[in-house]
């Protein structure tokens, strides 16, 4: 079981897949060029990481407080994943990572704490 987790609300980029006893961890600039180009991120992440989307089980990602668009990207491409690949869609917001240990949403998921398949963004004024 693959899990993977997409946070583009602050300066940079995230994505992480995290298994029982892995975890891949890769940033880039939150930039305008690199949100042109999140899925092709995306698709490199994962292809150096020898993961296919058949293998993630479940995605996370975060609702913010962040940037529109930086929230609106992340959303979409996490929900065509969910959609196309039937994978579990689950929302977090940037209040539940301490200390950039994203190893945590999986302790808080399993206690049914975070958003299952309903996407309410937090949008930063």
């Amino acid at each position: 079981m693959k899990n993977l987790i997409i946070d583009a609300t602050n300066e940079k980029i995230f994505f992480s897949i995290i298994t029982k006893s892995q975890s891949y961890t890769t940033t880039y600039p939150n930039s305008r060029e690199n949100f042109d180009r999140f899925i092709t991120l995306l698709s490199n992440f994962l292809k150096i990481n020898q993961t296919s989307l058949n293998e993630i089980s479940k995605i996370f990602v975060n609702l913010g407080p962040g940037k529109l668009s930086s929230i609106k990207i992340s959303i979409s491409i996490a929900k065509a994943i969910s959609v196309s690949k039937g994978v579990e869609l689950y929302g977090f917001k940037t209040d539940d990572i301490v200390e950039n240990k994203y190893e945590k949403l999986l302790e808080i998921n399993k206690k049914n704490f975070l958003i299952n398949n309903l996407i309410k963004p937090l949008y930063s004024s």
